[in-house]
C-alpha cells in the first residue's frame, strides 16, 4: 500500500521512539510491541495529522471520535493476550479501525462492530488496502455484542460504558474467555474480567479516558470480510 512504510515523522525511525517510550511505560509484550512498530497508524487519521500519528497521544478522527493513544492500544492487547493465544475476538467500537488491525494480526478470527458506518466503511477500505482479510464488520449497537457468533475467547472494547453490559459477560466463552473494557463515567478505569463457567473474575487496571459508549446506530451494512 502506498506510503505504509511512511518518511520523515512517520518514519521507522520515528516509530521506534514510540516503543522505547511504551517500554519505559511498562509494555513487555515483544510481539505487541513488534505490531505498534510495523502497523501504519499514519494511515488511520487525517493526512493532516500525519505527522503526529506516532505520538503517544489520541486523536481526533471525526465523527466526535478519538484514535486511541498507542500506550492504551498496546496495553490493552497485551492484557488480552495475558490469557494466552486466542481464535476468536470481538471489537467493540471500530473507530479509526487501528485496534483492529493490531487484532488481525494476532487473532484468526476478529469480529468488529461500530455504531457509525461512515466510520467502519474507512476502516474496511483500509484493511482492505493492507491486505488483512480475517475480519469481520457489522454496524450495531457495541453493548449488544454479536450474539449470532458467540462465544468468544476473548472482547476488547475501545469505549466505555457506565457498567459492563451483560451482553458482553454472557458472550465471553465460559472456557477461559476474556473481556478488556474501561468501565465508568466522569471516571472511567480499565478492568478485565475473566470468565470461566458461571464464575466472573474482575480487575481493576488503571484509570483511563475513552469515548462513552453510546447505544443505537446511525447506519446499517451487512456484516462481511474484507475480501
Amino acid at each position: 500500500m502506498k506510503n505504509s512504510q511512511g518518511i520523515g515523522m512517520t518514519s521507522m525511525r520515528t516509530r521506534q521512539r514510540l516503543v522505547e517510550r511504551l517500554v519505559r511505560q511498562g509494555v513487555v509484550n515483544s510481539e505487541v510491541l513488534n505490531l505498534i512498530r510495523n502497523t501504519p497508524r499514519h494511515l488511520f487519521i487525517e493526512e493532516a495529522l500525519s505527522h503526529r500519528a506516532y505520538e503517544d497521544k489520541s486523536l481526533p478522527i471525526g465523527q466526535g471520535q478519538t484514535i486511541s493513544q498507542p500506550y492504551i492500544v498496546a496495553k490493552m492487547t497485551e492484557l488480552l493476550l495475558g490469557n494466552g493465544k486466542l481464535n476468536k475476538v470481538l471489537e467493540v467500537g471500530t473507530g479509526s479501525g487501528y485496534q483492529t488491525a493490531i487484532l488481525s494480526a494476532l487473532y484468526n478470527h476478529v469480529y468488529t462492530t461500530e455504531r457509525i458506518a461512515a466510520l467502519l466503511r474507512k476502516a474496511k477500505s483500509i484493511h482492505k488496502d493492507l491486505c488483512m482479510e480475517n475480519i469481520y464488520y457489522q454496524v450495531v449497537d457495541g453493548g449488544m455484542g454479536l450474539e449470532a457468533y458467540a462465544p468468544f475467547d476473548g472482547i476488547i472494547s475501545t469505549c466505555a460504558p457506565s457498567v459492563i453490559p451483560e451482553a458482553l459477560l454472557s458472550q465471553l466463552s465460559p472456557n477461559g474467555g476474556r473481556l478488556v473494557i474501561p468501565v465508568g463515567t466522569s471516571e472511567q478505569v480499565l478492568t478485565v474480567v475473566d470468565r470461566n463457567g458461571d464464575d466472573y473474575k474482575y480487575q481493576e487496571i488503571e484509570p483511563v479516558i475513552f469515548v462513552p459508549l453510546i447505544s443505537g446506530v446511525k447506519d446499517q451494512i451487512n456484516l462481511s470480510n474484507t475480501g
